[in-house]
């Protein structure tokens, strides 16, 4: 008998590795002499430096860059052991590292993202994987390009910083300094949203009442916004509302798509074809995987979808072991999933679920290898 585990983070309990961890003691408990691989996964989001690295091998690479609201912080990204590099950029440009009392989408940058860009190309790395969720900004990417070598100009020929209260003023791009790298490199843009960079679905109306703006700053941002989205289209050909996922994480999806030559991907799907999923499953009798909470949004792009439509192409029975299952979770099995189960039992509340989440799951696991003997 041979089991893969590959489950998402349950989020403020458990990690992936722990629950490789407990699955393989509880398959141990049950069968005994049991094959168990663990591959560590994530999509695209959070974790997905730690799990492509933990899976591949190679190296954490930390490097000072400034972040949000251009203050120094200690950013990172990973290279794998075949010169591949995955980022997260969130790490350098993520709501997560301003408090919410200084949250603020006029004056907050991609700048950062653009100086680990920049870091990588300048040692020479050409395969890069950028995971762009959890952004603390609506810049349109101008900061990130900036760091890059890219001039925003106002109408009086002045160089624009690049952060979100100047989308408004820009007249001209002067992408003439841009890293000579990018000519060379492969980048691909970790991405599980299609929304456009301006209107109702764009980046400023969906997600930045999220970021803490007002409605006077997202009428501004729009309105900035429709002027760079403008600029481009002048200058570029190209009109970033006809691109899925150009109004992610603020507009930076654009950027590195319009200026860097960035393909846009999902992010499990970038995650398990780096972690080499296909390959490591073959033979593989049963695949958990999980996450803390599976619900409708578990199809959009998430772990469990991902990992169910990889298995279902090799004909491999998938089990989804989640701290809770809730409505529209049945949407899974359209997806490969073959059966979900809870690690609780029902009305538990979710605050006793989560303080005792290793033993909950441990037990969950037990009961689950149990039903797998026995069938």
């Amino acid at each position: 008998m041979k089991f893969i585990f590959a489950s998402d983070t349950f989020k403020g309990t458990l990690t992936c590795e722990d629950t490789i961890k407990l699955l393989t003691k509880a398959a141990c408990e049950v069968f005994g002499d049991v094959e168990c691989v663990g591959i560590p996964v994530a999509d695209g989001g959070e974790g997905t430096v730690e799990a492509v690295l933990s899976a591949q091998g190679g190296e954490r690479i930390d490097v000072n860059v400034h972040g949000p609201l251009m203050d120094e912080v200690r950013a990172y990204y990973g290279r794998t052991s075949d010169g591949h590099v995955v980022m997260e950029m969130a790490s350098a440009s993520g709501l997560t590292l301003i408090d919410k009392n200084r949250r603020n989408l006029l004056l907050t940058t991609t700048y950062g993202t653009g100086e680990m860009i920049k870091d990588a190309l300048d040692r020479g790395y050409t395969d890069i994987s950028i995971a762009i969720g959890g952004s603390a900004t609506n810049d349109g990417g101008m900061g990130c390009l900036t760091a890059l070598g890219v001039k925003f100009l106002d109408e009086h020929g002045n160089v624009l910083e690049g952060k979100g209260e100047n989308l408004e003023k820009v007249k001209d791009i002067d992408v003439s300094g841009l890293h000579h790298g990018l000519s060379k490199a492969i980048i691909t843009v970790m991405c599980d949203v299609t929304n456009p960079l301006c209107g109702v679905n764009g980046a400023t109306r969906v997600y930045g009442p999220q970021k803490g703006a007002t409605k006077d700053i997202i009428e501004r941002l729009e309105a900035g916004m429709e002027n760079y989205r403008d600029v481009i289209i002048r200058e570029t050909g190209i009109n970033p509302d006809e691109i899925a996922g150009s109004g992610a994480a603020g507009g930076l999806g654009t950027a590195l798509f319009v200026f860097c030559g960035g393909r846009m991907k999902s992010g499990i799907d970038t995650v398990l074809d780096l972690v080499d999923f296909d390959k490591r499953i073959v033979g593989a009798d049963y695949i958990i995987t999980g996450e803390g909470c599976a619900d409708c949004q578990s199809c959009y792009g998430k772990v469990m979808q991902g990992i169910g439509l990889r298995a279902k192409k090799q004909g491999i029975p998938v089990i989804g072991l989640c701290g809770q299952v809730k409505e529209g979770a049945e949407k899974l099995y359209d997806y490969g999933i073959t059966k979900l189960l809870q690690t609780s039992f029902e009305n538990v509340p979710l605050e006793e679920i989560m303080r005792h989440a290793e033993e909950y799951y441990y037990r969950g696991a037990v009961r689950m290898f149990e039903m797998i003997k026995g069938n």
